[in-house]
């Protein structure tokens, strides 16, 4: 029997459900169920509705489909994960005599020609939910999974490919059903159906310009195949589109969602439009209208994504999602060439029922950097508010690598020392080194961000702060950059010069006079637990200048030489003073001596 290669199945689901971790096809058995905290929490598997498998052909030999399972995990405030082992038990009884199922290129126990089953090995790495990769053992016409740790949101977590065996005949049709188990958690089932002769919907991919500047638009004529043994009762159309895109028209057959464009959400459009009518066996479609992708004013780097599948039988709009309200949606033939062409070639693999487009648009984003004034006595324990806004107009994404997009970079002010931080923020040297130690105040920290930072979106961090000593004026920097040190320009922000603000200590009502007069710092201070902190109050004041990248601290005053005159001044009057009072003490004791 010709099998995929397991490497490249298991590749081709992670990359069909994860695409860089935001372009998941929404899990077509439901998201999970949040947990409350006195119960376990809830994971549900899923995967495609169908599997359609092409019949035996003596001699060539069987063509195989994958069979991707999914499970989704609470995220957000509702859960996150769990690090235990869990067991996925998969019931292949439904498809025995007429398909073979292979774990990691081991032929599963469906029947086999000598009818025992065969073992099978390790999922390959990228295939399981969050930790471990599963080891799964066939025993006859049930095949277990083991595992560990389930991460938030919906990931592959095994990878089947499965052929039509010898015996099969067009229309055999079956069930494998997959329930899962583990101590302290729960799943809900999952049963798909696999089919010899069903129907074999492929995406064509379209000819998209990818280089764009705000306002372009361009047609997206979606066309499709049905390149199976077996005509689609009605076909489901995905659509997912980053931010920075738009379809204007919203079809009365398609339900939209928009996700919520948080500090680390990417804010996308998930559109599913459900078509009527026969799609049959070796014909090509195409939309009776083409769709209108546009690049809108917040577009940098988006990404469409658009799916083809079997409707199968009607399932419940998730509640998230609205119905529009202009035309219907409709599929027609398509004449000509293409047609035929499209009908003579097989390939049920079910990667290629998507295709993704990646987009460029010249554009800009202005990070901009806010800090704080914040007074306290010796001794006191004050909150100060720093971070950055992106002012627009564009969002920045980095989907592909999920690298972040940019690094806050926030010096302590002298005279005091940290005891809370937020979460994301770690502990660096002067220098902005590694420093192994994270629980003691340290001189400066980096805060990054998400790989996605909407416009009018950013980071806001409280700092708890110790006053130490008080230092009128003390001043900490706060810049938000790139998060190399060594590369430190955002390249799509135009405006540099408020990438820098000031934290100011005990500054009075006229802003810093005078600079700080002691060399004691932050790492002179007592040493104490972080804790997340929350936020406190302050007006935000912004200034420029300071070059980001240079690694070095910047925790001293102002320097100045009217500051520094100014000092010297008041030190010789403050001495002046005490002399006099002296010699006035003297005179009087003499008098009463005399």
């Amino acid at each position: 029997m010709t099998r995929l290669s397991p490497r490249n199945a298991l590749r081709r689901a992670a990359g069909l459900l994860a695409a860089a971790g935001l372009l998941a096809v929404v899990p077509l058995a439901g998201a999970a169920a949040p947990a409350r905290a006195d119960e376990p929490p809830v994971f549900t598997l899923g995967g495609p509705a169908e599997t359609g498998l092409q019949r035996y052909r003596a001699g060539g030999g069987p063509k195989p489909s994958g069979l991707g399972i999914t499970v989704t995990a609470p995220s957000g405030e509702e859960g996150t994960g769990f690090a235990g082992r869990f067991t996925l038990t998969f019931d292949l009884s439904g498809v025995a005599g007429f398909a073979d199922v292979a774990f990691d290129g081991a032929a599963s126990g469906a029947e086999t020609s000598d009818g025992g089953a065969s073992g099978g090995g390790a999922l390959g790495a990228g295939a399981s939910g969050g930790g471990t990769a599963p080891d799964c053992e066939v025993t006859g016409a049930k095949a277990v999974c083991a595992g560990t740790g389930v991460r938030p949101g919906t990931h592959p977590v095994a990878a089947l490919v499965v052929t039509a065996a010898a015996g099969g005949e067009r229309g055999d049709s079956g069930t494998i059903t997959v329930t899962g188990e583990a101590e302290g958690a729960a799943f809900t089932p999952f049963t798909t159906r696999v089919t010899v002769g069903g129907p074999d919907l492929v995406m064509e991919e379209l000819p998209f310009r990818t280089e764009l500047v705000p306002g372009d638009r361009q047609q997206a004529p979606i066309t499709f195949a049905n390149r199976g043994a077996g005509d689609a009762e009605g076909v489901l159309l995905t659509l997912r589109y980053t931010r920075g895109l738009d379809i204007p028209q919203r079809y009365s057959n398609c339900r939209y969602s928009e996700d919520d464009p948080g500090p680390s959400g990417v804010g996308q459009t998930t559109a599913l439009c459900t078509v009527e009518g026969a799609f049959e066996a070796g014909e090509a479609y195409t939309l009776a209208t083409p769709l209108t992708i546009e690049a809108t004013e917040r577009a940098y780097r988006d990404t469409f994504l658009y799916r083809i599948e079997e409707a199968g039988p009607p399932r419940p709009a998730p509640a998230a999602f609205e119905r529009g309200d202009a035309a219907v949606l409709r599929a027609v033939p398509v004449t000509g060439p293409q047609n035929r062409a499209a009908g003579r070639t097989a390939d049920p693999t079910p990667h290629d029922n998507q295709r993704e487009a990646d987009f460029r648009t010249e554009n800009t984003a202005d990070f901009a950097a806010y800090g704080d004034r914040v007074s306290g006595a010796r001794g006191a324990t004050v909150t100060a508010d720093v971070g950055f806004r992106n002012v627009g107009p564009a969002w920045i994404g980095h989907l592909r690598s999920g690298e972040d997009v940019a690094v806050v970079d926030f010096t302590v002010p002298r005279g005091a020392s940290v005891v809370a931080k937020p979460d994301r923020c770690r502990a660096v040297t002067a220098a902005g080194e590694y420093r192994e130690d994270q629980r003691s105040p340290a001189p400066r920290y980096l805060c990054p961000t998400s790989p996605a930072v909407q416009d009018g979106e950013g980071l806001d961090l409280p700092f708890a702060l110790r006053i130490e000593e008080v230092l009128i004026g003390a001043e900490g920097e706060v810049t938000v950059r790139a998060p190399s040190a060594r590369a430190p320009v955002l390249p799509f922000d135009p405006a540099p010069a408020n990438n820098t603000a000031r934290l100011v200590l005990n500054a009075g009502d006229d802003g810093p006079s005078t600079p700080p007069t002691s060399d004691s710092g932050p790492d002179a201070s007592p040493s104490g637990a972080p804790t997340t902190s929350a936020p406190g109050g302050g007006a935000a004041g912004t200034s420029g200048g300071s070059d980001p990248g240079t690694g070095s601290g910047h925790g001293g005053g102002l320097a100045s030489t009217g500051s520094a005159a100014r000092t010297v001044a008041g030190a010789a009057a403050v001495a002046l003073t005490a002399g006099l009072a002296l010699v006035a003490a003297a005179r009087r004791r003499t008098g009463r001596h005399s």
